[in-house]
């Protein structure tokens, strides 16, 4: 599911914004959570994708194969060709994966959640 800016969104499942209050005598009065439901609108995305190494070397690598593979020679050609196939299985995996963003969402009853994750938040 891709949110963006602006967008209406409901809460999938209760979130709980603090732990148990307790009284002067130390009884717990209870406890402060959002339920599920509740809707607002998303002010920002951010993307929060940390690329490892293994993503960007693929990355960088056919990149260089597409733009210069053609003046390399064969054994050269064949041997960075080899490199990105060893690379393929990291590179369909963080392909798999998506793209996970956090959101700041500014809910109808006032509160705003920010760096919430997406999967918290459905269209309306």
């Amino acid at each position: 599911m891709v949110l963006t800016q602006g967008q209406r969104v409901k809460l999938t499942q209760d979130i709980a914004l603090a732990d148990a209050v307790a009284g002067p005598s130390g009884a717990v009065i209870g406890f402060l959570s959002l339920p599920a439901g509740t809707t607002g609108t998303v002010e920002r995305i951010d993307d929060q994708t940390p690329e490892s190494h293994e993503v960007r070397e693929y990355e960088r690598l056919t990149s260089l194969l597409h733009d210069y593979g053609h003046t390399m020679p064969e054994a050269s050609k064949s041997r960075l060709e080899e490199e990105i196939a060893t690379l393929e299985p990291h590179w369909t995996a963080h392909q798999q994966r998506g793209t996970p963003a956090t959101v700041r969402v500014r809910l109808d009853n006032g509160f705003v959640l920010d760096g919430t994750d997406q999967t918290y938040l459905t269209p309306l």
